[in-house]
């Protein structure tokens, strides 16, 4: 193991996380009581300019009127991109007027490290301006080639960064790649032709201590086409998926969910492991197969992710 090493910077429960415009309060506060981890409330892509002003107003409104963390979620906003003059009033009016109740702000279309660099110097100088104490998180949206291109310079950034999603839309645009379906695939391609960039992101978030989450699926009434991505999504090493729809939220969670059988063989190698060191032995057997160090690894990952599940679901049935 090399000497340099970057832990996870921000561990959260990241299975599902719902998309919904802030142009409509009545789907937020739907997507407040539904089964996703996550929310963000969109002003970028699913708000039309005229809306814009308005979609600002009620995210502030909703993030300080629905409780979120008693609800189970984390609570995200996706601020305009900063090639447009909405960003700078995003950032603004979000952190002055609910930045005590936002988690993190998901910055869409990020190029360069400097452009995160921009969006971590409002929230420094907001929050000491307004005497804010709870921490604002960053996420970064890969989603245009100059993001892929720089991707690895993206996730050394450090700062408030926290995770990289996978934005496969506009990044299917940016590439000018063919595609039938946002998150699908082109059956002319010989397998899957968002592999090669997922894994690169996917490397780079582990790299440097960051989750990394898959984007959407554009066609919700495809629900095996859904699972098909996400299941692709996780053999890759994502911890978890949007939803555009509230019928995806259930199927996210389920895929990046891990079973009950894995969980209980991942207990059993930690067991068998603890043993094996007791008598003297660096490698064990379990079921006619070796287990090592590396098998621990990959078993406290699963037994992690688990006790995060049943966390969450304990807080949710205390509330």
């Amino acid at each position: 193991m090399s000497h340099t090493l970057h832990p996870l910077r921000k561990q959260r429960l990241h299975r599902s996380e719902l998309a919904v415009p802030a142009s409509n309060p009545a789907m937020v506060e739907k997507a407040a009581d539904s089964a996703a981890d996550y929310v963000f409330l969109d002003l970028e892509d699913a708000v039309a300019p005229p809306e814009k002003d308005q979609a600002r107003k009620n995210a502030v409104e909703l993030l300080n009127d629905i409780d979120w963390a008693g609800k189970g979620k984390t609570v995200s906003v996706r601020i305009n991109g900063l090639d447009t003059h909405y960003m700078y009033r995003d950032v603004v009016d979000i952190m002055e007027k609910a930045g005590d109740r936002v988690e993190t702000i998901l910055v869409p279309k990020v190029g360069v490290p400097a452009d995160l660099y921009m969006v971590e110097a409002m929230i420094n100088q907001i929050e000491q301006a307004c005497g804010l104490t709870q921490r604002v998180g960053l996420e970064a949206l890969i989603e245009t080639a100059l993001g892929m291109a720089n991707v690895e310079a993206i996730a050394q950034f450090g700062g408030r960064l926290e995770a990289l999603h996978f934005g496969v839309a506009d990044y299917a645009a940016s590439m000018r790649a063919r595609t039938v379906n946002i998150g699908g695939l082109n059956p002319n391609y010989p397998g899957d032709q968002w592999h090669a960039s997922i894994t690169r992101m996917v490397i780079a978030c582990r790299a440097y201590g960051l989750r990394a989450i898959d984007g959407p699926f554009g066609d919700f009434a495809d629900g095996q086409g859904f699972v098909d991505a996400a299941r692709r999504a996780a053999a890759l090493g994502c911890e978890g998926k949007w939803a555009i729809h509230p019928s995806q939220i259930a199927m996210a969670n389920d895929v990046f969910s891990p079973p009950e059988a894995e969980v209980s063989k991942a207990e059993r190698i930690i067991e068998e492991l603890k043993a094996a060191e007791a008598a003297g032995k660096g490698a064990a057997s379990l079921d006619g197969k070796m287990i090592d160090a590396a098998s621990e690894k990959m078993a406290r990952n699963v037994i992690d992710m688990a006790q995060a599940i049943a966390a969450k679901e304990t807080g949710i049935a205390a509330e």
